[in-house]
């Protein structure tokens, strides 16, 4: 499909599911490497991230566990810049290798609220992986450590992502058309 309907707005293929793949691939050798007898734990954000990490847990060769969190800051398609935790930290982190997986990072709101809530339970590291990366849109200062995917500031739907809680289900990743 070239192009979808989901809701009242229309969308256009932007990244197809053999891309989706090989960039999932990346950051799983990546975190392979980095973390090659350590254990980590990932801790995914839902919903969004559901199926990016669950592609990733699939390639990651080491041990590792993982936990989730859900946090809720956008509306239709745009932040409300008001971060809202639905379901919080309820792991020991204690002395752990925390990998946060986020579906996509933009303004980074989210994930910073996140990272201060982490760090405060006393960690041995954190990083970030992130599918998918808006540098122009990002408005903190903390390091992505592991990224899929940079794309432009679109709005975009599919692999986990959705609007308005439709459009997850997609296998490929389609951007707003213009």
């Amino acid at each position: 499909m070239t192009k979808v309907q989901v809701r009242e707005l229309t969308f256009e293929k932007f990244i197809g599911k053999e891309d989706i793949d090989v960039a999932v691939q990346k950051v799983a050798d990546d975190i392979n490497r980095d973390y090659d007898g350590k254990n980590p734990l990932l801790l995914a954000i839902l919903n969004g991230a559901f199926i990016f990490a669950s592609d990733l847990m699939r390639k990651i060769t080491i041990p590792c566990e993982i936990s989730f969190v859900k946090f809720a800051s956008y509306s239709g398609t745009t932040t409300t810049e008001n971060v809202k935790e639905l379901i919080g930290i309820d792991e020991d982190f204690t002395g752990r290798h925390i990998i946060i997986v986020e579906d996509i990072v933009d303004t980074g709101i989210t994930m910073d609220k996140l990272l201060g809530d982490v760090k405060g339970k006393n960690p041995a590291d954190i990083k970030v992986a992130c599918f998918c990366f808006k540098p122009d849109a990002f408005q903190k200062d903390f390091p992505i450590d592991y990224v899929g995917l940079k794309i432009p500031n679109d709005f975009i739907v599919g692999y986990g992502l959705d609007y308005d809680g439709y459009g997850r289900n997609l296998p490929d990743i389609y951007k707003i058309s213009k």
